[in-house]
């Protein structure tokens, strides 16, 4: 096991080694991958659902296979997306830290009731459509965008409608859809200001979603009432590692103006990408990577693998994993 991150400097470590077990902001982009396989590495075995830090069609032209996991209790995501929401809604982690401060005052802490408000999930997969019925339960009227309508959620009477009337309609706008080229920045200027003044927005699903600068705006200027965080567009520096450890120099290495901001607001809340962190989720991401890899020994075909989609260049997902 080597502690860090991948990169151009680390990658000679796997020399003599025919295959790597890398997390989601490791990089994998096409001169990683070329020293991969410069040192022996046939295979890459992602211990996680995302693979946008991996050049998939670089990967295939050096005969780097790519497997992820493709789920792994989705519930845990969808109900850190409802911790999220109940958070900033009744201003929880500001009561938390007045209690310390001996201020039990009340002012500054009203929330609203999540039953009967309108939420809408943009990408009802695995992890979505556990959302969904969460939400449901809660008594909320519950809208959905997705390429793909899921049975499923229409089941329980989720209501399938364009992005934009899904923005305009919904108190709580909740992301959960794989970061892809057409996906990059679709949280823009122009879609936050589709929303309802005073909306909130979740993202528990990948940082470049969102348009960070415009979100910076959305909340300096009131339209959007806040917002709860689980990743970044720019994480990669940041996320899983312990800053505060570190020589000054160091950290100011990684230091990113807009996260700073974004970290000041007082109607934010931003978590380091522990969406998935459960006992649960941690087992099953453990059973699927040993299956990967012994496919990948075995010469198998892989059950998960992540191809490069031969019309258009960019990476698929196999049938059997939406």
């Amino acid at each position: 096991m080597i502690e860090g991150r991948l990169d151009q400097h680390s990658a000679t470590f796997a020399a003599g080694h025919q295959a790597v077990c890398l997390f989601v902001n490791d990089d994998g982009s096409a001169p990683v991958l070329k020293i991969l396989a410069d040192c022996g590495v046939s295979f890459i075995a992602m211990r996680c659902a995302g693979f946008d830090k991996i050049d998939v069609e670089a990967a295939e032209s050096l005969g780097i296979s790519v497997a992820r996991v493709p789920t792994y209790s989705p519930h845990s995501i969808a109900e850190h997306a409802i911790s999220l929401m109940m958070c900033l809604n009744r201003r929880l982690h500001h009561a938390h830290m007045r209690m310390h401060q001996w201020d039990y005052s009340l002012s500054g802490l009203v929330g609203f009731e999540l039953h009967g408000k309108t939420v809408g999930v943009v990408g009802t997969g695995a992890i979505g459509s556990a959302l969904c019925a969460v939400l449901k339960g809660f008594g909320c009227l519950v809208l959905a965008h997705d390429l793909k309508p899921s049975a499923h959620c229409q089941g329980m009477g989720v209501e399938y409608v364009s992005l934009e009337e899904l923005l305009q309609r919904s108190d709580v706008v909740s992301l959960h859809c794989p970061l892809l080229p057409s996906t990059k920045h679709m949280i823009s200027a122009q879609r936050l200001a589709l929303m309802k003044p005073g909306a909130m927005l979740i993202n528990c699903s990948r940082g470049g979603l969102v348009d960070t600068l415009a979100l910076i705006e959305a909340l300096e200027s009131g339209h959007i009432g806040a917002a709860g965080l689980d990743v970044y567009e720019r994480e990669g520096p940041l996320f899983f590692a312990n800053l505060g450890e570190m020589e000054l120099n160091e950290r100011m290495q990684s230091w990113d103006r807009n996260f700073q901001i974004l970290k000041s607001f007082p109607n934010v809340l931003i978590t380091p990408h522990s969406a998935f962190l459960t006992q649960e989720a941690l087992q099953s991401i453990a059973q699927t990577t040993i299956v990967n890899l012994t496919e990948f020994q075995l010469g198998q075909s892989l059950s998960y693998q992540v191809c490069p989609c031969p019309e258009a260049g960019v990476p698929f997902i196999p049938a059997g994993q939406h």
